[in-house]
């Protein structure tokens, strides 16, 4: 199947790791993984922020560069919630629900040896609804032990604008998603968004902590 990655915004600026990493998990299932290069943003955070106007014309250019595929894929489930939403393309999936629900797969091989905490981000549970996609293709990982997370449902403090005009609030849900992974013994901390990933591995960063965050699909990558 030729499926096409959007890898988004942050992904491109902030995990490029997580965009290679879920070419090669594609590929590794024999799948051709095209990118169409002149992409942008969707336009999420424009709308998010009321520039409608700036999210309508980024939406139409990404519908002009993927509408033409019957399969698009990208690391993240907030721009995706994003474009099914507020363009209406359902052929637009998270990583982890195109593996387990489109190609029927939640074992892809890969070999961890860590513990590690998985985040269900807000936009997982509530747009993109990817169920227990991500669990699953974790529990598959050779030598990977999942931990749970007391409260893992409990949002980040991310949200994007959020955190920068509610940087108080932010700053406590943080504090206590951060304390909550490191009680759980986890050495890595893992979630289908590079958004929260950021935002967490910023907290345990200035904790001291010796937990890191790894995007899910560097972890699917991983032999």
């Amino acid at each position: 199947m030729q499926i096409a990655l959007f890898v988004t915004c942050v992904g491109d600026t902030m995990f490029p790791e997580a965009g290679r990493a879920t070419v090669d998990v594609l590929e590794g299932l024999g799948h051709e993984v095209v990118f169409p290069e002149k992409q942008t943003c969707c336009g999420q955070m424009h709308l998010n922020s009321g520039y409608r106007r700036d999210a309508e014309r980024l939406g139409r250019r990404f519908r002009s560069l993927f509408e033409r595929y019957e399969t698009v894929v990208a690391p993240s489930s907030s721009c995706v919630g994003h474009v099914r939403e507020f363009l209406g393309m359902p052929n637009v999936l998270e990583l982890s629900e195109a593996l387990v629900a489109k190609l029927g797969v939640d074992d892809v091989g890969a070999t961890f040896r860590a513990r590690v905490a998985y985040h269900p981000t807000c936009h997982s549970l509530r747009v993109t609804r990817v169920g227990d996609a991500p669990q699953r293709l974790l529990g598959n990982v050779r030598g990977l032990e999942l931990v749970e997370v007391a409260d893992a449902e409990e949002c980040c403090g991310f949200g994007g604008t959020f955190a920068v005009k509610n940087a108080e609030t932010s700053s406590a849900m943080l504090a206590d998603k951060c304390a909550a992974v490191e009680a759980s013994g986890a050495e890595v901390c893992t979630a289908v968004d590079g958004s929260c990933l950021l935002q967490i591995g910023g907290g345990l960063s200035r904790r001291g902590s010796p937990v890191r965050t790894m995007h899910l699909a560097e972890i699917l990558a991983s032999r």
